[in-house]
């Protein structure tokens, strides 16, 4: 029987999953008030304060300054790294009028018509992503 990890040193394991990022207890407290912000957006007189002015809006949040960057500049992996999670996120881009499949497909680097063929085959091969810290 191993000896066990300290709890840092086992939720830390989970940083070095490439492309990957584990929504830990950690990422909701940093994401708390950015995900309840993209949560208001569920209602439509919300929806329509955005749109009318997103900066003005986001202003109200109290989220930092790098995650209201990012949410201005839709970039959802930083927004993921800033505690996002990409179930609440999806508000934003459902808002924007754009699929899930559209908006993951800009995280990827990839076309949305190349994404979906990837995915519709079985998704990327696991060979060669499992650890960031083995292929650096």
């Amino acid at each position: 029987m191993s000896t066990p990890k300290d709890i840092h040193e086992y939720l830390a394991e989970f940083d070095d999953i490439p492309g990957t990022r584990v929504y830990t207890a950690a990422r909701a407290r940093k994401g708390y008030h950015l995900n309840q912000f993209a949560m208001s957006l569920m209602k439509a007189e919300n929806r329509e304060r955005w749109k009318a002015d997103e900066r003005a809006y986001i202003d109200e949040w109290p989220i930092t300054e790098d995650q209201r960057q990012a949410v201005l500049d839709r970039d959802y992996n930083r927004l993921l790294d800033l505690g996002g999670n990409i179930y609440f996120l999806a508000k934003v881009f459902s808002t924007d009028g754009l699929s899930f499949l559209q908006a993951v497909s800009t995280m990827t680097g990839m076309s949305v018509e190349d994404y979906q063929a990837m995915m519709i085959a079985g998704g990327r091969s696991p060979e060669g992503q499992r650890s960031i810290k083995e292929h650096r």
